[in-house]
């Protein structure tokens, strides 16, 4: 079977310019998938941890996955500030994208970490937009996004003190290199890899995170769409606990717990099957 028609262009949203990857016809009906933080549609699928290319190989869904603001390919805008980076406001750019390719129409949404805090807070902003949500690896939130929050502080502080950004990228690589790995990635190479942000505008995008959790649960447990939950074991930075209390507070959902990284490269197919 032939793969459906893939473009890569450009939109202007919200003063800044996003790249995206529009995979399947204009008629079929439309999925967003929103990446991790200072990852990139391009590094979500070379560490095969985000890749819901299967989604739209399907030939029954669209598939529009997109670079967030400052992100891989887009742009930031001019003067780009902390407040922009905050979930609620990368909610935003999401309902703008759904708007410029699906005015008529509710669209699924597939979110990854930030993704997921994204996706949450544009479906608890206009829940209409959507009829069905893939949160996959949900990140810290509530009472544990308050000791993420602080590491996101200093990496930022951490590439700040460096004159170069060759500089500032050895010392956070050595950051990384120094914490524990869970032991689920323990078989990828280069991870984590270095970060599709650059290194001048990555402490903006580091506090922007640091200012953000998941909605509130009285703001979850209004959120009806069909949800398919998608957790990894053994990382602290998304921990279980989180995804275990989006199933409990969001009404239509259906939580799996994925330890093996077999298991996590095998999203992108259960997603499709949940799509439709």
């Amino acid at each position: 079977m032939a793969l459906p028609p893939e473009t890569q262009s450009t939109l202007d949203v919200r003063g800044a310019r996003l790249a995206y990857t529009d995979t399947g016809g204009d008629s079929l009906p439309l999925v967003i998938n929103a990446h991790g933080l200072t990852s990139s549609r391009a590094s979500a699928i070379s560490s095969t941890l985000g890749d819901y290319r299967a989604v739209g190989e399907t030939g029954r869904r669209r598939l529009l996955s997109y670079d967030a603001r400052g992100h891989g390919e887009s742009g930031a805008g001019d003067a780009p500030q902390v407040e922009d980076f905050v979930w609620t406001e990368l909610a935003l750019d999401l309902l703008a994208v759904a708007d410029r390719f699906s005015p008529d129409a509710p669209v699924s949404g597939i979110g990854l970490s930030m993704g997921t805090g994204t996706l949450l807070h544009a479906a608890a902003h206009l829940p209409g937009r959507f009829d069905r949500l893939v949160l996959t690896a949900p990140p810290t939130a509530w009472q544990t996004r308050a000791g993420q929050a602080s590491i996101y502080t200093m990496m930022a502080d951490t590439i700040e003190r460096y004159p170069s950004a060759e500089e500032a990228e050895a010392a956070l690589m050595a950051m990384f290199a120094s914490a524990p790995l869970p032991e689920l990635f323990a078989e990828l190479p280069n991870y984590p890899g270095v970060p599709d942000v650059s290194m001048r505008l990555l402490p903006t995008v580091l506090r922007g995170a640091a200012e953000s959790d998941l909605p509130s649960f009285e703001a979850l447990a209004e959120i009806i769409q069909p949800t398919l939950i998608l957790a990894w074991a053994g990382d602290p930075a998304h921990p279980v606990s989180t995804a275990e209390k989006l199933a409990e507070l969001l009404p239509n959902s259906e939580l799996v717990v994925s330890s093996t990284l077999q298991d996590v490269r095998g999203w992108g197919d259960r997603a499709a099957a949940f799509l439709g």
